[in-house]
């Protein structure tokens, strides 16, 4: 475990160092959380102030989307490691006395730590200081803060668990393309990426309240705005730490097959 310790601060540590691409995100989220908040208000005032979530709870959900995004962004390929399945060199890897899967694994989630350290500190405190109704608002209690941050913390363990499976898959497939773009589009919808959830049709919701996805972001930053009660959140948080234990354990498996059986490229 010293070695993935000392593997996932060196990543993060080095990832640190892309501040230029770090402003160019902090500015693209501030435009976009601006975007969809004056779409929604609109929506909201065309409709006598009635929706499923109240506005203030919507906006801070909008905020924390843009603020995390580098975070629990699912279309994320680790470029690196596509690479090195597709010329061979993820053979070196295999034969170092180290687990590959916690190799990724730690690599994966030093990356998007890294984005989101640089991105969302300055988010938060630009968002905090806008006027009413834009201003990302304060945890309804000190309880639905705990919570929110216990379960953003294994919401990002369960979405570093599904990025790396995109990666285990290529192993067969040989090509980062289909199922796992499928996977991730399925994903960001059913998260609350693209719309959040309460905004669903009740069918979808059902679905969505089924499959993983839904615990990655959408459950903590409901709980965080509130929108979502303590007891309904201690309930989705223990849903969300079984989801990561079985994808995880799904993960191991399937990269212990595959280093198997695995077809080699290069030469």
């Amino acid at each position: 475990m010293k070695f993935y310790k000392s593997y996932f601060k060196l990543r993060f540590i080095s990832n640190l160092q892309y501040r230029a691409s770090a402003l160019a995100g902090i500015s693209t989220q501030l435009f976009f959380g601006s975007i969809f908040i004056m779409v929604y208000l609109a929506f909201y005032e065309s409709n006598s102030g009635v929706g499923p979530m109240k506005i203030n709870e919507l906006v801070s959900y909008l905020w924390l989307n843009q603020t995390f995004f580098s975070l629990i962004y699912m279309f994320y390929k680790d470029g690196e490691i596509f690479d090195m399945i597709k010329n061979g060199n993820v053979s070196y890897e295999i034969i170092r006395p180290k687990n590959l899967y916690f190799m990724w694994y730690f690599k994966i989630i030093a990356q998007r730590l890294s984005n989101v350290t640089l991105r969302g500190i300055p988010i938060i405190l630009i968002t905090i200081f806008l006027p009413k109704p834009y201003n990302l608002s304060m945890p309804l209690s000190i309880t639905h803060f705990i919570l929110f941050a216990l379960s953003l913390f294994i919401g990002t363990l369960l979405m570093t668990s599904i990025i790396t499976m995109y990666h285990i898959i290529t192993l067969r497939t040989l090509d980062e393309k289909g199922i796992t773009n499928i996977i991730a589009a399925i994903g960001d919808l059913l998260s609350g990426g693209v719309v959040p959830l309460p905004f669903f049709p009740l069918f979808l919701r059902k679905i969505a309240n089924v499959l993983p996805f839904r615990y990655i972001s959408d459950l903590a930053f409901r709980l965080y705005s509130g929108n979502i009660g303590i007891n309904e959140g201690v309930y989705g948080i223990l849903i969300q730490t079984i989801w990561f234990i079985i994808i995880t354990i799904m993960g191991i498996f399937l990269m212990n097959r595959c280093v198997k059986k695995m077809t080699v490229q290069g030469g």
